[in-house]
Protein backbone atom coordinates (compact mmCIF):
# COMPACT_ATOMS: atom_id res chain seq x y z
CA UNK A 1 0.00 0.00 0.00
CA UNK A 2 1.51 3.30 -0.45
CA UNK A 3 -0.15 6.60 0.77
CA UNK A 4 2.29 9.26 -0.10
CA UNK A 5 1.05 13.40 -1.10
CA UNK A 6 3.38 15.71 -2.91
CA UNK A 7 1.80 19.50 -3.55
CA UNK A 8 2.65 22.53 -3.97
CA UNK A 9 0.34 25.85 -3.42
CA UNK A 10 -0.32 29.26 -1.39
CA UNK A 11 -0.81 29.24 2.16
CA UNK A 12 -4.07 30.97 2.29
CA UNK A 13 -3.47 32.06 6.15
CA UNK A 14 -0.72 32.65 8.28
CA UNK A 15 0.01 28.81 10.00
CA UNK A 16 -0.99 28.67 13.47
CA UNK A 17 0.93 26.83 16.01
CA UNK A 18 -0.82 25.78 19.02
CA UNK A 19 0.26 22.93 21.97
CA UNK A 20 -1.06 19.62 22.70
CA UNK A 21 -2.05 18.95 26.22
CA UNK A 22 1.34 17.05 26.69
CA UNK A 23 3.49 19.81 25.01
CA UNK A 24 3.89 19.12 21.78
CA UNK A 25 3.74 21.53 18.69
CA UNK A 26 1.25 20.97 16.07
CA UNK A 27 0.76 23.80 13.56
CA UNK A 28 -2.22 23.56 11.31
CA UNK A 29 -2.56 25.45 7.86
CA UNK A 30 -4.94 25.34 4.97
CA UNK A 31 -3.08 25.34 1.10
CA UNK A 32 -4.50 26.59 -1.99
CA UNK A 33 -3.46 23.97 -4.56
CA UNK A 34 -4.64 24.24 -8.35
CA UNK A 35 -5.62 21.23 -9.92
CA UNK A 36 -3.81 20.41 -13.33
CA UNK A 37 -5.94 20.53 -15.65
CA UNK A 38 -8.42 23.44 -16.49
CA UNK A 39 -12.24 22.96 -17.38
CA UNK A 40 -13.83 23.70 -20.89
CA UNK A 41 -13.56 27.43 -20.49
CA UNK A 42 -10.08 27.32 -19.29
CA UNK A 43 -10.51 28.28 -15.70
CA UNK A 44 -8.32 25.79 -13.42
CA UNK A 45 -10.02 24.38 -10.50
CA UNK A 46 -8.35 25.39 -6.79
CA UNK A 47 -9.17 22.76 -3.91
CA UNK A 48 -8.13 24.06 -0.56
CA UNK A 49 -6.18 21.25 1.43
CA UNK A 50 -5.41 20.80 5.51
CA UNK A 51 -2.40 20.59 6.26
CA UNK A 52 -0.65 19.69 9.98
CA UNK A 53 2.55 19.98 10.75
CA UNK A 54 4.05 18.54 14.11
CA UNK A 55 7.04 19.07 16.64
CA UNK A 56 9.97 20.67 15.23
CA UNK A 57 8.31 20.72 11.32
CA UNK A 58 5.04 22.60 13.39
CA UNK A 59 7.68 25.65 14.45
CA UNK A 60 9.44 25.65 10.93
CA UNK A 61 6.26 26.33 9.00
CA UNK A 62 4.90 28.73 11.44
CA UNK A 63 8.72 30.65 11.86
CA UNK A 64 9.24 31.05 8.26
CA UNK A 65 5.84 30.67 5.99
CA UNK A 66 2.86 33.51 6.06
CA UNK A 67 0.08 33.88 4.20
CA UNK A 68 0.65 34.05 -0.03
CA UNK A 69 3.84 32.13 0.25
CA UNK A 70 4.38 29.40 -2.21
CA UNK A 71 5.43 26.13 -0.29
CA UNK A 72 5.98 22.36 -1.02
CA UNK A 73 4.74 19.63 1.13
CA UNK A 74 5.44 16.32 0.91
CA UNK A 75 3.44 14.34 3.42
CA UNK A 76 0.54 11.82 3.19
CA UNK A 77 -3.20 11.83 4.13
CA UNK A 78 -5.21 11.02 7.10
CA UNK A 79 -8.21 10.92 7.78
CA UNK A 80 -9.94 11.14 11.70
CA UNK A 81 -13.24 10.84 12.73
CA UNK A 82 -15.89 13.50 15.30
CA UNK A 83 -18.88 14.77 16.17
CA UNK A 84 -19.83 18.14 15.09
CA UNK A 85 -21.61 20.76 17.47
CA UNK A 86 -25.31 19.45 15.40
CA UNK A 87 -23.76 15.98 17.16
CA UNK A 88 -23.60 14.75 13.57
CA UNK A 89 -20.20 12.11 12.66
CA UNK A 90 -18.30 13.73 10.62
CA UNK A 91 -14.83 12.78 8.76
CA UNK A 92 -11.58 15.30 8.15
CA UNK A 93 -9.26 14.26 5.68
CA UNK A 94 -5.90 16.07 6.58
CA UNK A 95 -2.38 16.00 4.75
CA UNK A 96 0.19 15.42 7.34
CA UNK A 97 3.47 17.24 6.28
CA UNK A 98 6.36 15.33 6.67
CA UNK A 99 8.64 17.43 4.01
CA UNK A 100 8.42 21.46 3.95
CA UNK A 101 10.18 22.96 0.82
CA UNK A 102 10.43 26.76 -0.29
CA UNK A 103 9.50 27.16 -3.70
CA UNK A 104 10.44 30.54 -4.17
CA UNK A 105 12.94 32.92 -3.25
CA UNK A 106 13.09 35.39 0.26
CA UNK A 107 12.40 38.36 -2.13
CA UNK A 108 10.06 37.09 -4.66
CA UNK A 109 7.54 35.82 -2.05
CA UNK A 110 7.73 39.08 -0.08
CA UNK A 111 8.77 37.49 3.31
CA UNK A 112 9.58 39.93 5.82
CA UNK A 113 12.78 41.66 6.37
CA UNK A 114 13.14 39.95 10.28
CA UNK A 115 13.50 36.64 8.63
CA UNK A 116 16.14 34.40 9.25
CA UNK A 117 15.54 32.62 5.66
CA UNK A 118 18.31 32.69 3.25
CA UNK A 119 17.28 31.92 -0.42
CA UNK A 120 14.92 29.76 -2.39
CA UNK A 121 15.08 25.81 -2.70
CA UNK A 122 15.41 24.86 0.55
CA UNK A 123 13.65 22.48 3.14
CA UNK A 124 13.28 20.88 6.50
CA UNK A 125 12.45 17.24 6.88
CA UNK A 126 13.31 16.94 11.04
CA UNK A 127 16.56 14.85 10.65
CA UNK A 128 16.23 14.03 7.09
CA UNK A 129 18.79 15.88 4.44
CA UNK A 130 17.40 18.89 2.51
CA UNK A 131 15.02 17.68 -0.35
CA UNK A 132 15.46 19.77 -3.73
CA UNK A 133 12.86 21.95 -4.86
CA UNK A 134 13.79 23.33 -7.96
CA UNK A 135 12.87 27.18 -7.56
CA UNK A 136 16.36 28.33 -9.53
CA UNK A 137 17.99 27.00 -12.31
CA UNK A 138 21.21 25.17 -11.45
CA UNK A 139 24.33 27.25 -12.12
CA UNK A 140 26.78 25.61 -15.39
CA UNK A 141 29.86 24.75 -14.28
CA UNK A 142 32.81 26.53 -15.09
CA UNK A 143 35.88 25.83 -17.74
CA UNK A 144 37.89 24.11 -16.13
CA UNK A 145 40.68 24.47 -18.88
CA UNK A 146 39.39 21.46 -20.44
CA UNK A 147 39.18 18.87 -18.55
CA UNK A 148 35.94 16.59 -18.23
CA UNK A 149 34.14 17.49 -15.35
CA UNK A 150 32.22 14.22 -13.32
CA UNK A 151 28.37 14.27 -14.75
CA UNK A 152 26.16 16.13 -12.23
CA UNK A 153 22.43 15.49 -12.53
CA UNK A 154 21.73 18.96 -11.43
CA UNK A 155 23.72 20.62 -14.13
CA UNK A 156 21.88 18.85 -16.98
CA UNK A 157 19.33 19.90 -19.07
CA UNK A 158 16.35 18.16 -20.80
CA UNK A 159 19.02 17.25 -23.96
CA UNK A 160 20.63 15.23 -21.99
CA UNK A 161 18.19 12.42 -21.99
CA UNK A 162 17.01 10.45 -24.39
CA UNK A 163 13.58 8.81 -24.79
CA UNK A 164 12.81 4.98 -24.59
CA UNK A 165 11.19 4.20 -27.19
CA UNK A 166 9.23 0.47 -26.03
CA UNK A 167 9.13 -1.13 -23.18
CA UNK A 168 11.67 -3.55 -24.09
CA UNK A 169 14.65 -1.36 -23.49
CA UNK A 170 13.65 -0.60 -20.21
CA UNK A 171 16.08 -1.52 -17.72
CA UNK A 172 14.15 -2.99 -15.22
Amino acid sequence: MLNKVVLVGRLCADPELRQTTSGTQVCTFRLAVQRAYATRGGERQTDFLSVVAWRQQAEFVSRFFHKGNLIGIDGHIETRSYTDRNNQQRTAFEIIAENVSFIESKASSGASAGSDYSGGGSSFAGNAAPSYAPSQPAARPADNGGQQSPSSFSSGDFGDFQEIDSDEDLPF
